[in-house]
């Protein structure tokens, strides 16, 4: 298949959705469909995309379906479908709201693109993509999930703003849930190869990793109606364009753990080589005592879920 016969869906046309499939457009790496059970929704912003195309220079095809079967011979697909979060509402809150659209979603995925890699969106991030995997049957590999990649940048705004820096040259990493257990790695961010501890003293450092976590709630108490969804949407269409291409970029997501980190049958953010088949290689760092136990402490976390609200 040629990269402009390459096609990408996007499940779920919201403002995350709808984002990502703005910024596939701009990559032209292929043809994006926009799924929402709201058609005209759907068809309206694929339309409204496909009207800005001479405006910033793209030229692959955006249209827009409530048909599973408009999806058939995607590549990837991106599931942004769910209810977004309120305000004082958790990503936990959602479990129950989300779990019977994931379901849905995954059986069309299955019969329509059965030889996609998903990537998934969304909320509770770590929970509904082990329930897609498992709804599916699809292989570990090619279902994942996007959280460190998001939770990465927010991290590297806030260093850029403390050491006034470029956000270019900045390199975060933040593993385990997508949500308030994640766990930001000081001793693995740098600043153009400099180690942060470096450039900040460790209360500032503490302030960024704190922010970190409740970057997605500061938003949505910002807001008050919704929740975050450029960066959300951006930072999947990334992990799209990593698969479509085979570009094998070593990036934070949320994958199926076999015993690595000393967690088994949870999904959990960790740093994986993405590529054309998925979640090609697991990579284990060399974590402190205290950093291997808060992101077990965050795998438990999600596990124990997966076992008292989802049933598995």
């Amino acid at each position: 298949m040629s990269r402009t016969n390459k096609k990408i869906a996007v499940i779920g046309a919201g403002n995350v959705g709808a984002t990502c499939a703005f910024v596939l457009a701009q990559m032209k790496i292929g043809q994006v469909v926009m799924l929402d059970i709201y058609e005209g929704f759907a068809k309206g912003k694929a339309l409204d995309m496909s009207q800005n195309a001479n405006v910033l220079n793209y030229d692959g095809t955006i249209t827009g379906t409530s048909n599973y079967e408009d999806i058939a011979g995607s590549s990837v697909v991106v599931v942004t479908s769910g209810f977004p979060r309120q305000p004082g509402m958790t990503r936990e809150d959602l479990i129950g709201k989300n779990a019977e659209i994931v379901r849905q979603v995954g059986e069309g995925i299955k019969e329509h693109a059965p030889d996609s890699v998903i990537i998934m969106v969304t909320n509770p991030l770590d929970l509904m993509t082990y329930h897609m995997q498992k709804v599916t049957g699809f292989p570990k590999e090619r279902v994942v999930g996007q959280a460190g990649v998001l939770d990465s940048a927010r991290m590297t705004h806030f260093i850029a703003e403390a050491v006034g820096c470029s956000e270019e040259d900045v390199s975060a990493m933040v593993l385990g849930g997508h949500g308030d257990t994640m766990v930001p790695l000081p001793s693995y961010t740098t600043v153009s190869g400099i180690p942060i501890t470096q450039l900040l003293d460790d209360e500032t450092i503490r302030k960024i990793c704190e922010r970190t976590a409740s970057g997605g709630g500061e938003i949505v108490k910002l807001l008050e109606r919704g929740s975050a969804f450029y960066a959300p949407g951006s930072a999947a269409a990334i992990m799209a364009e990593s698969v479509i291409q085979d570009r094998k970029r070593l990036i934070p997501a949320s994958t199926l753990l076999s015993g690595e980190y000393g967690l088994d049958d949870v999904y959990i953010g960790v740093p994986v080589i993405l590529g054309s088949t998925g979640v090609e290689k697991i990579i284990e760092l060399e974590l402190s005592s205290q950093e291997l136990e808060s992101l077990q402490k965050s795998g438990n976390f999600y596990k124990e879920q997966l076992t008292s609200i989802l049933g598995y």
